[in-house]
């Protein structure tokens, strides 16, 4: 099936939010699931899958360990890439952008809403550190459990979301014999949403 220009939406983000609603009516398994690629201040690349949060005007955020691989990573480089892939709908979703640190108010209510075994697993793992096995992990946990029992689990201070803001997104759709259909949406310096096809 190709895919038809004079339908695609002037807004990307608009356009993204259709494409992830059709993903999701398919009920395939985590649609939200997004590959996040960083690379360090000696440009070396890494990714790897995260869970989109929530996605907005402004853009597109997760939530993770600010200690860890990726958030050490970002702190210096915070230019990235996400990449969906949903097979059900034979689409694909590339974004550039630039990734920073939501507000920590933000970040305290997404914190609220997380089940209370997934808060006290935020205190628990020293993400991406080396450990000694799993009943280290194991024993720390239930040391944090002690520790908030009874009580609220707080939102670590380690540990909160990042917004990234799009520069460009790309809108791919399967096509019989590889002629896939490809629309790229770049920002002018002026903040406006260019659109131009591209070759598969």
């Amino acid at each position: 099936m190709s895919l038809d220009p004079t339908l695609m939406l002037a807004d990307p983000i608009e356009q993204f939010r259709l494409w992830f609603a059709d993903a999701q009516a398919t009920g395939m398994e985590e649609p939200e699931a997004m590959i996040l690629a960083t690379a360090d201040a000696e440009g070396q690349p890494s990714s790897r899958v995260v869970l989109l949060k929530d996605v907005t005007a402004d853009g597109f955020s997760f939530y993770t360990n600010y200690e860890s691989d990726k958030g050490r990573a970002l702190a210096e480089n915070p230019r990235v890439a996400l990449n969906f892939f949903w097979p059900k709908t034979d689409r694909q979703v590339r974004i550039r952008g630039i990734a920073e640190k939501v507000a920590a108010e933000t970040s305290d209510a997404y914190f609220r809403t997380r089940p209370r075994m997934s808060q006290i697993g935020a205190w628990t793992s020293p993400q991406s550190r080396t450990i000694p096995d799993r009943a280290f992990l194991l024993k720390t946990y239930a040391e944090q459990e002690a520790r908030f029992a009874g009580s609220e689990v707080p939102r670590p201070p380690h540990w909160g979301g990042y917004l990234v803001r799009p520069a460009a997104l790309e809108f791919w759709q399967r096509g019989e014999g590889r002629l896939h259909d490809r629309f790229l949406y770049r920002k002018s310096p002026e903040g406006h949403w260019q659109r131009e096809r591209l070759a598969p």
